[in-house]
């Protein structure tokens, strides 16, 4: 906690910090969520809710009045009832494997963790659809799926603990957007308990349902702020039953821009020359160097290229030929190292899948994920190193990301956690490119304070109506995405944005 911090106060990044209705010193609450969720799922000790406290980049953190550890949908609705009775504010948590402080408590609230919801888990061959709590992984569903030959069309490296439910809320992308889209592409429905303590069920999962609003894609995306999901409806694609990797070492373009404008050169050329293009992951010679020091690997192909860009190919008939054919003696490729068995593809993805541990581990890392227009990737790229390097000369700059998508990881190490500098010029690049300064994160906390930027008043005013209406005393995730009330209005609620406000 912050020196001079009020108890139960937000300590992440200066600037952020929201008074809110705390729970602490009110036995009702704790009695009602009690009853909800029973004793042993409750958890009050400092020491037990420690874990739920902090985020995975260790950059935001703070203090949960309890953690209430719901099993069923039924007691997600008694806790949501409970807290709205009381007037005290609600924290969503999945896996808590967000990076943009979205799902940890900023001011005693009651946080949530959705990761003991996880006992259905059903798939429907025939109509090609997993029904699933919110609580259960990622990594489970895919097995669950595989073994009717089946995928969910998306996959993240943080497969083993991240949620569906929180993968919904966030509208997780990953590795196979090049393909099938994130995860509001991927949802067929959901069940979300709403403020008075309500369930929304969608989950007749019919091909086309036309009738009203698109409740289901609204709260995709919503980081928890209007309703907390309960359960998914997720639509299966068949595994292809042929998969090649390849890991290439790129030959850049001329300009400062060259490697990340050959990567993306080369993928425009691959897509027009393949069918089942599923991933293009493009990452540099710095993180490589992490990786490696990290997990002991191997150099890669053409260890001295400035970049590399490993792309997976997947279909009916084994695609190895056509890769081949479309990569031999192309003037961007300095070398490649491919393999269509399983072991092989492992050890290949490791260079990319590894990046998060590697620079996890060098300490805390400021995290941007922003998706550019593809044809601004290149220079964006350039401008980022060349801006960081004279604003703080001793930070680290590691990229990766989803390049056929225009996504891109910024992670910059050498920061202090409260350096609000940096993330600002970056962002501001992101918003001069005509970008997103989310593009699968979420805004969180992280990010709030520039939704005012990359949002106009239109929309700012039609997602302050829907918040207002959906969750009228600001119970659900306040502080997140959007600001909350000054001290001295109404406690939870978040009435008004100002014409920048906090935004600006």
């Amino acid at each position: 906690m912050a020196a001079g911090a009020a108890p139960g106060e937000w300590t992440g990044v200066p600037g952020v910090g929201v008074p809110l209705t705390r729970a602490r010193g009110r036995p009702g609450v704790v009695d009602a969520v009690v009853a909800a969720v029973g004793p042993s799922n409750c958890l009050t000790d400092p020491d037990l809710c420690a874990p739920y406290e902090t985020d995975w980049t260790r950059r935001w953190h703070g203090r949960a009045a309890l953690v209430a550890r719901p099993t069923t949908g039924d007691q997600v609705a008694a806790v949501v009832a409970a807290c709205t009775r009381h007037r005290i504010a609600v924290v969503p948590q999945g896996g808590n494997t967000g990076l943009v402080g979205g799902s940890v408590p900023r001011g005693g609230e009651v946080l949530m963790s959705l990761a003991h919801l996880d006992q259905t888990l059903v798939v429907d061959p025939v109509a090609n659809l997993l029904e699933a709590d919110a609580g259960v992984t990622l990594a489970r569903a895919q097995a669950a799926a595989a073994e009717y030959g089946l995928g969910l069309g998306i996959d993240l490296a943080a497969r083993d603990t991240a949620t569906l439910g929180g993968m919904a809320a966030t509208n997780a992308g990953g590795i196979h957007v090049l393909r099938y889209g994130a995860m509001r592409a991927r949802l067929a429905g959901l069940e979300a308990v709403m403020a008075d303590g309500s369930v929304l069920s969608r989950t007749s999962g019919v091909a086309k349902d036309n009738v009203g609003y698109d409740l289901v894609g609204l709260l995709a995306g919503s980081e928890g702020t209007l309703g907390v999901i309960t359960r998914v409806l997720v639509r299966l694609a068949p595994l292809p039953p042929w998969r090649v990797t390849a890991l290439i070492a790129l030959r850049p373009l001329p300009g400062a821009g060259g490697p990340v404008a050959a990567a993306v050169a080369l993928v425009n050329h691959l897509l027009r020359q393949l069918d089942g293009l599923e991933a293009a992951e493009l990452f540099f010679a710095e993180g490589v160097e992490l990786v490696r020091q990290h997990a002991s690997l191997p150099p890669p192909p053409g260890a001295s290229a400035e970049a590399f860009l490993l792309v997976e190919v997947a279909g009916r008939t084994d695609p190895l030929e056509a890769l081949s054919q479309a990569l031999v003696g192309h003037p961007l490729v300095l070398d490649t190292a491919a393999s269509t068995d399983a072991a092989g593809r492992v050890a290949l993805w490791a260079y990319r899948e590894r990046h998060t541990e590697a620079i996890a581990a060098q300490g805390l890392v400021h995290k941007l994920d922003v998706c550019l227009p593809i044809r601004d990737l290149a220079d964006f790229w350039a401008e980022v190193i060349a801006s960081v390097r004279r604003c703080r000369p001793r930070a680290q700059v590691i990229c990766f990301g989803h390049v056929g998508e225009g996504n891109l990881h910024i992670n910059i190490l050498g920061l202090e956690a409260d350096d609000t500098e940096v993330d600002a010029l970056v962002l501001g690049l992101v918003l001069a490119h005509r970008g997103s300064i989310s593009a699968e994160h979420g805004v969180g906390v992280a990010k709030r304070s520039v939704v005012g930027h990359a949002r106009g008043p239109v929309d700012l005013g039609i997602m302050k109506a829907l918040k207002d209406a959906l969750d009228p005393h600001g119970l659900f995730n306040p502080g997140v995405l959007f600001p909350t009330r000054e001290r001295g209005g109404p406690r939870g609620t978040n009435r008004t944005f100002g014409a920048m406000g906090e935004f600006g």
